[in-house]
């Protein structure tokens, strides 16, 4: 175990699987989870906030791991029951256990506490023991730019099941966000070691992330004093594991592949460490020729022991004091 504190950016699935192998192999108090909210939305007057639910769940070892989201031994008399009475309304899911959490969030939100501040009361009711944080406490929305016009995204990645073409994103209300406090807090601390930028969708997981205003300052900052930013594929033999980068990178003319991936990062001179499937080890001089130093193992996380495998091993090659 390691006391020096790592900071993973996190969108849903995937990224989670990662955050609960980090913290298995970190002291609780030395891991913060920074998830994207521009997924947020408001649905039957309930604020549902999926990939923030997707890393609690994980970590608290609740989520269902066949379906990918949600709530294992999940029921569904409310949505049987929506789909009899609004039909049109039951096209995304809300299973009864997940009900409450959004019934919560809800009721905390309009009494006028913070994202923060609700996670917190979250992620401490299920019995995650490391910090999870939203990006931000604004409400900031992605919008996917499609052949058929401008999509909320749950309509785009839900409702569609992102069939429309992807030609690209904008955040709504993120002119005026700002970073979460434990996101700006961590970003600052001397004892940050690390930041993890977990195998989620470049564009509409961690894009948002790292759009919020003073995010990549921030982590500018850490990496001149040494701190290292490293990126776990998502792309593995050119395919997404789950969700639609594959797709998208494809859609906006580039190669479904981890070495677009890591161009997506390094264009912006952000990365220290590239993560590779072993799958794509013909790609690890190509990644290394960006200017990045590359792992390349086992990245499909099949099992708890995976995740775990996988964060130990990031930690011990790109962060020397792990």
């Amino acid at each position: 175990m390691s006391r020096r504190r790592v900071l993973a950016l996190s969108g849903g699935v995937g990224g989670a699987k990662l955050a609960r192998g980090l913290a298995a192999a970190l002291d609780p108090e030395a891991l913060l989870v920074v998830c994207n909210t521009g997924d947020d939305f408001e649905h039957l007057g309930l604020h549902v906030s999926p990939d923030v639910d997707s890393v609690l769940y994980a970590l608290a070892d609740v989520n269902d791991a066949e379906r990918g989201w949600g709530r294992r031994d999940e029921s569904w008399n409310f949505l049987e029951t929506l789909r009899q009475l609004r039909p049109d309304e039951a096209w995304f899911q809300l299973g009864d256990r997940d009900l409450a959490t959004h019934v919560l969030r809800t009721a905390r939100l309009r009494r006028g506490d913070t994202l923060s501040t609700v996670t917190d009361e979250l992620r401490r009711g299920l019995g995650v023991a490391c910090t999870v944080a939203p990006m931000s406490d604004d409400l900031i929305s992605t919008v996917v730019e499609t052949d058929e016009g401008d999509l909320p995204f749950q309509e785009y990645f839900v409702r569609r099941r992102c069939e429309p073409a992807f030609r690209g994103m904008r955040l709504e209300g993120i002119e005026g966000a700002w970073p979460a406090p434990l996101f700006s807090q961590w970003l600052e601390h001397p004892d940050l070691g690390a930041v993890v930028i977990c195998p989620s969708n470049p564009y509409v997981s961690v894009d948002p992330i790292l759009a919020v205003p003073g995010a990549l300052h921030r982590i500018a900052k850490s990496r001149r004093r040494g701190v290292p930013v490293v990126a776990v594929s998502p792309i593995v033999g050119g395919e997404a594991l789950k969700g639609p980068a594959a797709k998208m990178l494809r859609e906006l003319g580039h190669q479904a592949s981890a070495l677009a991936v890591a161009r997506h990062y390094t264009e912006r001179d952000l990365l220290d460490g590239f993560v590779l499937d072993r799958a794509d080890a013909a790609l690890e001089g190509a990644v290394a020729e960006l200017g990045v130093r590359v792992l390349v193992t086992d990245t499909v996380m099949r099992s708890a022991d995976d995740s775990q495998r996988l964060a130990r091993e990031l930690l011990a090659t790109f962060a020397s004091s792990y």
